[in-house]
C-alpha cells in the first residue's frame, strides 16, 4: 500500500530516465509488446512498454508512473484502460498502477476505486493492506458507504476474522440506509464460516421480512452447513425457503437435503428426499445415489439397499463410480463380494415374484 505522499516522494527521489524500449529487448518483452492493445492510447502504449520493460535496476516503480504523468498528461480514461489492461493480464503492476492512481488529481478517484482495490486485497487475504485503504479513503474525505463496508465484511469473513465481520456489519446499519442483498449475504457467509449457521438463518428471515431476496449460491451455502452437520431439520427449512424464494432447487440442492439425512443414517428419510427429486423432474446423479445407498449402510438395511438398487435398475439408472464405491466398501466388510450379482438376481428374482 502506498503511504507515502506523491509530492514528497517526488521532492525526495531522482526522476526515473524514460528510457527507449526499442534496444537490447529480451524476446519474451518483444512478444509481450506486440500483445499490447492497439485501441489503447499512445501515451497509454508507452507507459505499457516501459512497464514490460521495467526492472528495478533502471529506479523505482513509483518514479517510472511519475515520469510518465509529467511527459504524458493522462486523463482518467487513461488510467482506467491502463488498470484494466493490467488486470486482464494478472500483472503484479496492477495494484501499484492502481494504488498510484489514487493520489493523481488526473485520476479523478472515487470511493468505487477505493472499492475495487479493497476487494483485490480481500482476493489474496490481505487484510492489514485492505484496512490502510479504507484509512486512506477516510483521509481523503471520502464518505464510506455501504458498498464499501460490504466489501470489508467479505473480506473479514473470507480471512476468519469473524469478530470484525460482525462489527462491520453492524457500521453497515448505521448508516440508517436499507441493507441490501449484497449486505446480508455477505454477514451470512460469515457466520457461516464461523461455524453458527443459526445466525446466518435468523439474517435470512430478516431479510424475508424486508422482501429483499438472497441469492441463490447463500441459500446453497447454508444449506451445506446444515446438511455437512447432520442437521437435517435445519436443511429442511433453507430447503423450503429456497422454493418460497421462488427457487427452482436443482440437484446439487437436492443431494444437500439428502445428505443431511445420510449424515444421520435416516435412510427412509434419505430415500424419501430422493424419490422428491425424481417427481420433481430432476435427474438422480451417481452422487445422490451413493447418499442413499450410504445412509442404508449405515444402519445396516442390506435388503432395503437392494431393492433401491432393483428399483434403479427398473428405471435404467447406472450404478455409476461413486455409488459402486459405496457398494464395494459395504460388502466387502460383510464377506460377500463374490455374491453381489446372486444377492442381486435372487433379490430381483423375488421381488417379480411379488409383483
Amino acid at each position: 500500500m502506498l503511504t507515502v505522499d506523491k509530492e514528497e516522494a517526488e521532492r525526495e527521489s531522482p526522476k526515473f530516465k524514460w528510457v527507449d524500449v526499442g534496444l537490447n529487448l529480451t524476446e519474451e518483452e518483444d512478444e509481450a509488446i506486440t500483445r499490447i492493445p492497439i485501441n489503447m492510447s499512445k501515451r497509454c502504449q508507452a507507459l505499457m512498454k516501459q512497464i514490460i520493460c521495467f526492472s528495478t535496476q533502471k529506479g523505482s516503480f513509483c518514479h517510472l508512473l511519475a515520469a510518465w504523468v509529467r511527459r504524458m498528461k493522462p486523463i482518467r480514461a487513461d488510467w482506467l484502460s491502463l488498470l484494466k489492461e493490467l488486470k486482464n493480464l494478472d500483472s503484479p503492476f496492477y495494484i501499484k498502477v492502481a494504488e498510484f492512481s489514487l493520489l493523481e488529481d488526473s485520476f479523478e478517484a472515487n470511493p468505487r476505486d477505493y472499492t475495487k482495490i479493497i476487494h483485490y486485497y480481500g482476493k489474496l487475504n490481505q487484510v492489514s493492506d485492505a484496512e490502510k485503504t479504507l484509512v486512506a479513503m477516510r483521509n481523503r474525505g471520502f464518505l464510506v458507504d455501504q458498498v464499501t463496508l460490504t466489501a470489508m465484511v467479505q473480506l473479514y469473513s473470507k480471512a476468519g476474522y469473524h469478530q470484525l465481520a460482525e462489527e462491520t456489519f453492524n457500521d453497515i446499519k448505521l448508516l440508517g440506509e436499507p441493507l441490501d442483498y449484497r449486505s446480508y449475504g455477505s454477514m451470512i457467509m460469515a457466520y457461516i464460516r464461523a461455524g453458527a449457521p443459526e445466525k446466518g438463518e435468523a439474517l435470512l428471515r430478516e431479510m424475508d421480512s424486508q422482501e429483499i431476496c438472497a441469492g441463490k449460491e447463500v441459500y446453497k451455502a447454508l444449506l451445506r452447513a446444515y446438511s455437512m452437520g447432520g442437521d437435517a431439520q435445519g436443511a429442511n427449512r433453507v430447503f423450503s425457503a429456497v422454493q418460497i424464494a421462488g427457487i427452482t432447487p436443482d440437484v446439487k440442492l437436492c443431494g444437500l437435503l439428502i445428505n443431511a439425512y445420510t449424515v444421520l443414517g435416516e435412510s427412509q428419510n434419505a430415500r424419501l428426499a430422493f424419490e422428491n427429486m425424481r417427481k420433481a423432474g430432476i435427474k438422480a446423479t451417481d452422487k445422490c445415489v451413493a447418499l442413499v445407498l450410504a445412509a442404508y449402510e449405515k444402519e445396516e438395511k442390506l435388503n432395503e439397499a437392494l431393492g433401491f438398487l432393483v428399483e434403479l435398475e427398473k428405471e435404467s439408472i447406472m450404478v455409476e463410480k461413486e455409488a459402486s464405491a459405496v457398494l464395494a466398501r459395504w460388502f466387502k466388510k460383510l464377506g460377500v463380494v463374490e455374491r453381489v450379482g446372486l444377492l442381486l438376481n435372487e433379490f430381483s428374482a423375488a421381488q417379480s415374484l411379488n409383483i
